[in-house]
């Protein structure tokens, strides 16, 4: 297997697979392929455990079908961009190697590596940081690529090392890095400040990868450019863009 990180703003990674070797990715995240390539859809890769694992998936924010990318009698290539602006990371992962990524950043993976959910050291971390802020474990052993948005910013934690940040601007970290979330300092703060009631803190010793341009960060100055009133949106597309902001105001905050 050979692999090829491509471009700059939008980078795409290429995987060239040698006869019988494979990668597999969340379903959707295709770009291209060779006609070498056969593909196949299902639950139980990427987190083991059948059915149930993919459910831990899907708890942990990623989706219940994984797609399998293998080459069969001969070589091929299959390859995946970026949704957003940002960067595609590699990172080897193995027993006293393993990830937190944000719900988002999984690209894709060999097969020996699993996805499951990411437990925080409390159950407030995972429901109350940042309005729905959920993390991934990538486990197992083999290659995974992770996709990071914005410009990216590594901090090696020394131990005891401590690193507040804005949830959404955390991008991955090493499984040795405790974490917590935590309250902002401050009752003006948290009311008055504009940057939400919850920092993430992370303690070295362990790296930690930053993203500069959190998705819903990037959604938000999208959303201030479109169109609203009713004088803009009638009848179903009124109905389907409030609908769509209830359901975003549930789903969304700092992933």
């Amino acid at each position: 297997m050979q692999t090829r990180i491509q471009g700059t703003t939008m980078p795409v990674l290429d995987v060239q697979l040698d006869p019988n070797e494979s990668v597999y990715s969340e379903s959707g995240e295709l770009s291209w392929m060779t006609s070498s390539i056969q593909m196949t859809t299902h639950t139980q890769l990427g987190g083991g455990g059948g059915f149930f694992g993919a459910l831990k998936r899907v708890a942990g924010g990623g989706s219940l079908f994984m797609t399998e990318y293998r080459a069969y009698q001969y070589p091929g290539e299959v390859s995946f961009a970026t949704k957003v602006p940002g960067h595609i990371v590699p990172v080897q992962v193995g027993p006293g190697a393993e990830f937190m990524v944000h719900r988002h950043g999984f690209l894709c993976a060999t097969d020996g590596v699993t996805i499951g959910v990411g437990f925080q050291q409390s159950l407030g971390a995972g429901i109350f940081g940042g309005n729905g802020f959920l993390l991934q474990r990538v486990a197992g052993q083999g290659t995974a690529w992770l996709e990071l948005s914005g410009e990216l910013v590594i901090k090696n934690l020394a131990p005891g090392e401590v690193l507040r940040v804005h949830p959404g601007h955390v991008g991955a970290f090493q499984s040795t890095v405790p974490f917590q979330i935590t309250m902002v300092p401050g009752l003006k703060n948290a009311i008055f400040g504009g940057d939400g009631i919850f920092l993430a803190v992370l303690q070295g010793p362990g790296t930690v990868w930053l993203q500069t341009l959190p998705i819903s960060r990037l959604a938000h100055q999208i959303g201030e450019y479109l169109p609203r009133g009713e004088s803009r949106q009638t009848g179903s597309a009124a109905g389907g863009a409030l609908l769509g902001g209830i359901v975003g105001s549930m789903l969304g905050g700092d992933k």
